[in-house]
Formats: structure tokens, sequence, C-alpha cells
């Protein structure tokens, strides 16, 4: 369960990637698919980073639904995933449900294309198991504006916790007294460009006064090319 100042507890969550397709992609209509293509990646990257298990899972990639978006695995190389055999609630599918009881843990983060089916069903269901489930809503697409906001109501009314992507990387890295620290810094600026400024901003200063690498960086440039005026 979440720690008992009702923040996610990374040693107790398991990361839920439901039918990130590329078919499914072309459907979502309520916000911006390259956005949500980095939402899901960030999310991946961050549950990875601070080593909770990704289960993802795909609904007929044969078909016209698509093959899993590359950013899934591609951030999350440990991932398991779960074949189906056309259900379209994966908490259906026993190899689903068994995935995720072997990770022994209870707190799920779950997101999905479509928010109103492929996040909606599966949470209800492990809602009803008695498993905490976080719905992480900005990697979650669906048709229309009125569909996303439908289902926000529906997990909450249920008692799923809606969540956002950078809010879940904040709770599952927990500090900055880490060796990966930069890897957290570069989850924060892939999904906002002006703390990616502020990132690069302070590097180039913490260069400056130390005469690190990154110290006249452009004029390294141009020496190194010929090209200094």
């Amino acid at each position: 369960m979440s720690n008992n100042n009702g923040l996610i507890d990374p040693a107790d969550s398991v990361l839920l990637l439901v039918d990130h397709q590329s078919g499914l992609l072309q459907i979502v209509n309520h916000t911006n698919v390259h956005e949500l293509r980095n939402n899901v990646a960030v999310l991946a990257k961050a549950a990875t980073l601070a080593g909770v298990p990704v289960i993802a899972t795909a609904s007929v990639p044969d078909g016209p639904n698509g093959p899993l978006i590359p950013e899934v695995l591609d951030n999350a190389p440990k991932a398991t995933y779960v074949r189906r055999q056309g259900q379209i609630n994966a908490w259906d599918v026993e190899g689903f449900r068994r995935a995720v009881a072997d990770t022994g843990r209870r707190t799920l983060l779950i997101a999905g294309i479509m928010t109103s089916i492929c996040v909606v069903e599966p949470a209800l269901a492990a809602l009803a198991e008695g498993y905490e489930v976080y719905a992480v809503i900005d990697a979650s697409g669906t048709y229309s504006e009125e569909a996303q906001r439908i289902s926000i109501e529906r997990l909450s009314r249920a008692g799923v916790k809606v969540v956002d992507v950078l809010g879940v990387a904040a709770e599952l890295q927990q500090t900055w007294a880490r060796d990966d620290a930069a890897d957290w810094a570069a989850v924060y600026g892939s999904v906002s460009p002006g703390y990616a400024a502020v990132v690069e901003s302070v590097f180039r200063a913490q260069a400056e006064a130390t005469g690190g690498d990154g110290a006249g960086a452009e004029v390294k440039w141009a020496e190194a090319r010929g090209q200094l005026v």
C-alpha cells in the first residue's frame, strides 16, 4: 500500500502499461499525440530508474490496433510483456493478473489507450480485488475531451487516485541525493522544456565556476573547427 503519508511507495508499486499501440494512438483526439507518447516514455523511464516493475500488454497487435509503441520497451527494457487472446480488459487475462501478483506488490500505477476502456476496466477490476490503484492520466489517451473527463470522474468516484506523470516521478524518486540524479533531471526536462532550460543553465554556471568541461563551450566548439572569429 502507499506510505501512511498518502504518497506512492516505490517499494510496493508496479507500473501497468496497457495498449499503448500505434493504431490506437491515431484515435486519440483530446491531447497532442507527441506529448502523449513522450509522457509514456517518461513514465516507463521513471519506473525503471526507481526499480519499479513494469508490465506491458497489447490488444491484438497484429491487427488494426497496431504494435506496441517502441517508447514502452525502449524505456523499460526489463518489462514483462503479457500476451492476450482478444480480451478487451487486460485484467480478464489470467497471465496478466498472475504477473501482477508475482511482483508481490499491491499498488498499481496504470496508464493506457484508450482511457475509458484500457485504463478504467483493469483499474476498477483491480480495485475490487483490494489493490490500491493510481491512474496516470496524462500517459493515457482517448477519442475526445468528454470521454477523458468522464473517465476521470468515473475513476475518481470509484476510489482510483488520478495522478500525472511528473507527480508520479517525484514520488518514485523521493530524493535528489542519489547517484542517478542527472537521469531524474532529464525525466523532468523531457516533460517540461522550461525545467530542461533551468538545468542547462545551472550545469553551465557550475562549469564556468569550476572550469569544468562545459566552460566556454561555444568558443571551444568554434576553435576545434577553425571557425572562431
